[in-house]
């Protein structure tokens, strides 16, 4: 039998400012002009001071008459204005739906303009051959189907589905395999290849056949790929009965190839532009702190909004297309105020986040000296500025700051504490430090395994285990040391 309860329950909701607040926050500099661009075009009642001249009244109305009445002037405004053409459906739901708390924003990306002459000069070059017409489309779906490496990914039967349906040609597989490797012929060498093997070997052919390092090469690539991959050195020396420096000659050969063909003549489909959010700088032994000047943005609430608001309050209340007319004009109002409001407050915690990172980390960036860096996470600056670490955490994720010695991601600054032998508590930055260090001095014939790392580190009076100094060196992006090792 079902039964029917009414319970009360005390829950947190974040309102629309907050939302809208959060979102802004997170939003890193180089992205902030085009989130503001986006708001004054949804939002008329939304002014850029930048971009708006206040002129004199008299030289704005040189015709007018001093004995025109407000209502006159607005009148006239009206006929220039129609309110109309702003209300719509839409326009009447809750601002708050405007800031929903789904990641659609989140997702945005700044669009980037590339120029992708690959397929254009592959196409080129088909255009130059002396083909059939059926021939010169097969070519055209080969070229069509290839990744941005150059590698030809979609099985030849696919191929020929595509033909058929889209072309309507049936052909053969072997007719697709001749036109496959005609194109295996273009520049750059590589392209058209079904594997990282046939794109190597394709390369390998072109050189000099009669050289025995290249002949040694095309064994290597064609039967060892994987032990040659692996660094299974001293296998293929045995296996080929060559000595070290024979490898060496070869393995500097297979260097010179080109694993991505596709990609040496394009441009890279996405660039990182740093901006920085924060400066700071060294003024005689004392640290300086500024805000990046695209952080605050003039911007204002519209005049002729509000006076048009003003007009409307004092006109008849039982008009329903007026009611409709105030209201809009409130929601655009209290929109762009709730935005400036929201971008003040994000200036602000910027600030107040930032110059506690500052202060935390004085001694670094007064030196540029990592080993300085002290242990620090989100919580201990959240509770010197008196916030949440969730707000910390949006601030360190996604801003950057510029000083003398570089520009670092906030983030950067965080880390753990590890106790030395002598007692002292020193960020696990300055161990990752001496990792690296003592990983590019070693012998790259011999390169150090994390035991032995783990044993230097101890030396150093870092007791860590030997887990712990492979998950630093993995997030280093540093591989092990049987990858590691060079002829």
């Amino acid at each position: 039998m079902l039964k029917q309860t009414l319970q009360q329950k005390l829950l947190q909701k974040l309102s629309p400012q907050q939302i809208q607040f959060i979102k802004l926050l997170q939003v890193p500099t180089v992205s902030l002009d085009a989130r503001i661009k986006e708001e004054l075009e949804e939002n008329p009642a939304l002014e850029d001071e930048s971009l708006t001249t206040m002129a004199d009244p008299v030289e704005e109305y040189p015709d007018r008459d001093p004995d025109e009445t407000y209502e006159d002037e607005q009148s006239d405004y009206e006929d220039e204005f129609n309110i109309d053409e702003y209300i719509q459906e839409d326009d009447f739901k809750d601002y708050s739906q405007q800031y929903s708390s789904d990641d659609e924003e989140d997702r945005k990306e700044m669009p980037i303009a590339i120029e992708d002459s690959f397929f254009e000069s592959l196409q080129n070059q088909l255009d130059l051959l002396a083909l059939g017409d059926i021939d010169y489309l097969i070519g055209m779906q080969i070229i069509g189907s290839l990744d941005d490496d150059g590698y030809l990914r979609r099985p030849i039967i696919s191929l020929i589905d595509d033909l058929a349906f889209s072309q309507n040609i049936i052909v053969e597989e072997e007719r697709v395999e001749a036109i496959l490797s005609v194109i295996q012929d273009f520049e750059p060498a590589g392209i058209g290849a079904r594997s990282l093997q046939e794109c190597l070997l394709i390369q390998l052919n072109r050189k000099d056949s009669n050289n025995p390092t290249i002949k040694a090469a095309k064994t290597i690539v064609k039967d060892y790929l994987e032990e040659y991959t692996k660094k299974h050195y001293s296998k293929i020396e045995k296996q080929l009965n060559i000595d070290s420096e024979e490898l060496k000659l070869i393995h500097n050969e297979i260097l010179k190839l080109n694993p991505k063909p596709g990609n040496s003549g394009a441009v890279a489909g996405k660039q990182l532009h740093v901006i920085p959010d924060f400066h700071i700088s060294n003024n005689d032994g004392t640290l300086h702190l500024t805000l990046n000047g695209r952080n605050a943005p003039e911007l204002r609430v519209s005049r002729s909004y509000q006076e048009m608001f003003q007009h409307y309050e004092k006109a008849e209340k039982n008009d329903k297309k007026m009611k409709e007319a105030v209201q809009f004009v409130k929601q655009k109002l209290d929109a762009a105020k709730w935005f400036i409001d929201a971008i003040k407050q994000r200036q602000q915690t910027l600030l107040k986040t930032m110059n506690a990172i500052m202060e935390y980390q004085y001694d670094f960036f007064l030196t540029g000296d990592e080993r300085l860096l002290k242990p620090m996470i989100l919580k201990d600056i959240a509770d010197q500025i008196d916030m949440d670490i969730s707000t910390v955490s949006r601030v360190a994720n996604s801003k950057y700051v510029q000083t003398e010695f570089g520009t670092f991601l906030l983030k950067s600054f965080f880390s753990e504490a590890i106790i030395t032998d002598s007692g002292e508590e020193v960020s696990n930055i300055e161990v990752k430090s001496i990792l690296e260090e003592c990983i590019a001095n070693e012998d790259k014939k011999k390169p150090l395994p994390d035991e032995k790392l783990a044993e230097i580190l101890k030396e150093k009076g870092y007791s860590i285990a030997r887990r712990t100094v492979s998950k630093y060196r993995e997030a280093m992006n540093i591989p092990v040391a049987r990858l590691r090792k060079e002829l």
